[in-house]
């Protein structure tokens, strides 16, 4: 079958409703938004999925990347508050919160973002000391985030973060670095050293304090305990030497004989141990010893005026004679 002339107009309106249609529908993928101009001018934001527009009244405008992107700041020189030189680099990461404000507000925005963020890092770092500038370094970064976020909200970006990577000051002022490093942790180890020998000795005069202290009431307690003892003996001695004296004064001569044989072997005992003896003569025969006790009972006796006698079973024999005498002779000189 021939195609006339009304297929063949037929046909171009149906392939031209299908190229309308086809320019006419839109597909944003997901993490992206694209902005329609209608004869050059914005009208509105088209969201992922599929959108309809108007061919060849609308058009699309820009094409933004919503999904936070990484930013690297390339190495540049800082210096700092005391007049060091140092070279850093950083990291930026940013998101498209506005098409249409980031598409028409600011050209080229990568390039508009990493200068902002260059001149913001050589502020920040150069009011800072280098030694505040290595140890603060999340200081930096919340600080670069602050004035950084702040500059681009007009463009509809959010800055999450600003990473300071690498700070690289001089060779010659690393090496400085590393003896004034070495320097005080020798200057560290000599306080503590210093402060131990401190201490050591502190708590060995403690010890010695305590020592003395311990050692003076070990002599203060054994001066008392010698002392009562003295005390304790003098009072026995006194209590023995007062009944003595009560039973001789009620005539009991054995109170008498003990009395006098205890003083008489204790004065034994004296002569006996002396240094200086040379030649001691005494009876040491247990009959003439009771002998003389004896004798002395008698005298006493005599004294106390007391004509009764002790019982036999306890007056001794009377010693046999001697040629010698029954008191001790005793010679220094040896003769």
């Amino acid at each position: 079958m021939p195609i006339t002339g009304p297929d063949i107009v037929v046909i171009a309106l149906v392939v031209l409703v299908i190229l309308v249609l086809f320019a006419g529908i839109k597909t944003v993928p997901q993490g992206f938004r694209y902005t329609i101009e209608r004869f050059g001018r914005y009208t509105r934001t088209l969201e992922p999925g599929l959108n309809l527009i108007i061919p060849f009244f609308e058009r699309i405008g820009a094409k933004m990347n919503v999904m936070e992107q990484v930013l690297d700041v390339p190495t540049q020189e800082v210096i700092t508050k005391d007049n060091a030189s140092v070279s850093a680099d950083a990291v930026a990461f940013y998101q498209v919160l506005n098409a249409a404000e980031a598409a028409y507000q600011v050209s080229n925005l990568e390039n508009a973002i990493l200068n902002l963020t260059m001149t913001n890092i050589r502020s920040v770092m150069g009011s800072m000391d280098l030694d505040e500038l290595l140890s603060n370094r999340e200081v930096i970064n919340d600080r670069l985030l602050r004035v950084v976020d702040e500059a681009v909200r007009p463009w509809g970006i959010k800055v999450t973060r600003v990473e300071i990577k690498d700070i690289q000051p001089p060779a010659d002022l690393v090496d400085a670095m590393g003896r004034q490093m070495k320097a005080e942790r020798e200057k560290r180890a000599q306080v503590l050293e210093a402060e131990g020998l401190r201490n050591a000795q502190i708590l060995k005069a403690e010890g010695a304090k305590q020592a003395a202290i311990l050692q003076a009431e070990g002599q203060r307690e054994a001066a008392y305990r010698e002392a009562e003892a003295r005390e304790r003996l003098a009072e026995a001695e006194a209590k023995a030497t007062r009944l003595v004296s009560e039973a001789i004064a009620a005539g009991d001569v054995n109170a008498i004989n003990y009395f006098v044989a205890q003083k008489y072997t204790e004065a034994m005992a004296s002569i006996g141990t002396a240094s200086n003896s040379k030649v001691v003569l005494m009876p040491m025969e247990a009959t003439s010893l009771i002998g003389s006790l004896g004798g002395i009972g008698a005298i006493a006796r005599e004294v106390f005026g007391e004509e009764k006698r002790p019982a036999p079973s306890r007056t001794a024999p009377a010693p046999a004679p001697r040629t010698t005498p029954p008191i001790s002779s005793f010679n220094p000189n040896g003769e």
